[in-house]
C-alpha cells in the first residue's frame, strides 16, 4: 500500500506526477483545497509537504494521528509548528542546502541593481535620456556589506562579496566561530558600520520588524536595504518612508509582509527593485529541493531515517 501523501505546496506537474507513481497524493495547494482535504482525510495521512510561508498548525497536526513526517520543501520552516510535531513524535525536515546558491546569486544581483539604480537607468534610457543628465550611481566595489544572518546562504553572499573587496560585518544571536568578518552584537550597530543590508535571516517571532525605522535611520542617507529572508524581517512601513524620505538610498527587495500581494507601500517607488520571492528559485535549486524531499520519504518511511531532519 502506498503512503499517504499530503501535498499542501505547489509542485510542478512533473513532479507532482512522479510524486502520484511512489506515493497516495492528496495536492491541496489552495486554502480551501487544504481544509477540506485534512477534515475529510486527515485520518490517513502519513506525510505532509509544505514550505516554510505555508507552515502547518498545531491543530492541522492534531487532525492527522497517523502523521509520522512534516517536511518542508523549502529551508524555511517558520509556520510550521515544529514543537507540537515534535510532541506527537512526527519527524520534520526542510530542504537546507538546496537553493543556498541560488539565494545568494539573487542577493547580489539586487545588490547591485538597487546600488547601481538599474531599474531607473533602464527607464531612462528607453526614454532618450544620456549619461550627462543623469546623476553618478555609486560603486559597489569597495563597499562595507552587513549581513544580517550569517547562516549557510550569509556565508556564501560574503564570499562572493569578497570578489568586490567588500568589507563584510554580520550579526547573529551570538558570534560565529571561526568566521573571518566582524561580528555585530545588535543589528543598529551593523547598519551604523555598512553601507548595504543584506537580511537573509530566517522568519518567526525572534526577527520581526529586526530592520525598523531606527535602523534605517543609522543605516543613512548613502545606505541600502536587500532583504532575501523573509518579508517580516524588514517593517515595511518604515522602509516605505525611509524610502520616500531619502533617509536610505535605496532597496532590493525578494520577500515581503503582503505576499504573494505585491506589497503595495512598495510599489509606487522608484529607488526599490522588486523581485516575488523568486531568489531561491531557479530549475537547479527546484530539481535539488525535490530530490531532498524524496531522500526524506525514501529514507524515513524505509526506516533508515530521514535525511534532513531538525
Amino acid at each position: 500500500m502506498k503512503t499517504a501523501l499530503l501535498v499542501l505546496c505547489p509542485v510542478a506537474p512533473a513532479n507532482l506526477e512522479t510524486l502520484r507513481q511512489r506515493y497516495d497524493v492528496t495536492y491541496a495547494p489552495t486554502p480551501a483545497e487544504r481544509q477540506a482535504a485534512i477534515a475529510q482525510h486527515g485520518a490517513r495521512f502519513q506525510a505532509v509537504v509544505t514550505i516554510g510561508t505555508i507552515g502547518l498548525t498545531a491543530d492541522e497536526i492534531a487532525a492527522m494521528p497517523a502523521l509520522q513526517l512534516a517536511s518542508c520543501m523549502g529551508a524555511g520552516y517558520e509556520n510550521l509548528d515544529v514543537a507540537a510535531a515534535k510532541a506527537r513524535g512526527v519527524v520534520v525536515t526542510n530542504g537546507r542546502g538546496a537553493n543556498d546558491e541560488c539565494v545568494a546569486d539573487h542577493a547580489m544581483g539586487l545588490m547591485i541593481a538597487c546600488m547601481r539604480n538599474f531599474r531607473e537607468l533602464d527607464r531612462l534610457c528607453r526614454e532618450g535620456v544620456w549619461r550627462t543628465q543623469i546623476a553618478l550611481p555609486p560603486n559597489v566595489s569597495g563597499k562595507r556589506l552587513g549581513i544580517l544572518g550569517m547562516g549557510t546562504i550569509g556565508d556564501k553572499i560574503a564570499a562572493r562579496a569578497g570578489a568586490f573587496r567588500m568589507a563584510v560585518g554580520y550579526h547573529n544571536r551570538s558570534a560565529k566561530a571561526g568566521s573571518p568578518h566582524r561580528y555585530f552584537d545588535t543589528v543598529l550597530g551593523l547598519a551604523e558600520w555598512c553601507d548595504v543590508l543584506v537580511c537573509a535571516a530566517p522568519g518567526g517571532a525572534s526577527t520581526h520588524h529586526l530592520v525598523n525605522a531606527e535602523v534605517l535611520q543609522a543605516l543613512g542617507a548613502e545606505g541600502f536595504v536587500v532583504n532575501v529572508g523573509r518579508g517580516s524581517i524588514v517593517d515595511t512601513q518604515a522602509l516605505a518612508a525611509a524610502l520616500a524620505a531619502g533617509t536610505i538610498a535605496g532597496a532590493g527587495i525578494d520577500v515581503y509582509e503582503s505576499e504573494p500581494a505585491p506589497p503595495a507601500e512598495l510599489v509606487g517607488l522608484d529607488n526599490v527593485i522588486l523581485t516575488p520571492h523568486m531568489a531561491g528559485w531557479s530549475p537547479e535549486a527546484v530539481a535539488a529541493q525535490f530530490t531532498i524531499f524524496l531522500d526524506n520519504m525514501e529514507g524515513h518511511f524505509s526506516g533508515k531515517g530521514a535525511v534532513t531532519p531538525l
